[in-house]
């Protein structure tokens, strides 16, 4: 089996995000130091009430590339194990959307590999978010005439 396989892991779901068990994926006894981001729905955006969000992918594309995002991240920062889980679907308020964690030998590379992370997924993955608001209407969020980038 391929060592590496076991260092990086990351899944688009649409399915609930267990955070306890991806941290626990992250485990090793070389690891010194463990950093996450969670990312939730939040209520608002922009001054308008949200209600809910929908999150849609190319899946096959977005797991590609965010297993290279991953893979990325492991050499630029020295990380033992890295893990993402992005959830697709209709999500409520204080749903977990995206979740990032990462292990390494020190916390300095943790704090810079989680974040390299979440801000490459979020630049890079064909994934749209689709905001419904108090009143009825929706929108999507970041893209150009109606098409998702």
């Amino acid at each position: 089996m391929d060592e590496r396989a076991d260092m990086l892991d990351f899944e688009i779901t649409d399915r609930d995000i267990d955070a306890d068990a991806l941290q626990r994926r992250l485990e090793s006894d070389r690891a010194g130091a463990y950093a996450a981001f969670q990312g939730w729905v939040r209520n608002h955006n922009e001054g308008r009430d949200v209600d809910s969000l929908e999150y849609e992918a190319y899946g096959p594309i977005a797991v590609s590339e965010g297993e290279r995002v991953l893979a990325e991240a492991l050499q630029r920062f020295n990380l033992l194990k890295v893990a993402a889980a992005h959830r697709v679907g209709h999500l409520q308020i204080g749903d977990c959307a995206v979740w990032v964690g990462v292990s390494a030998a020190h916390r300095g590379d943790a704090f810079d590999g989680c974040r390299y992370v979440i801000d490459e997924l979020k630049s890079r993955l064909p994934i749209w978010k689709k905001e419904h608001y108090a009143g009825g209407d929706s929108g999507w969020i970041n893209c150009v005439t109606g098409q998702p980038r």
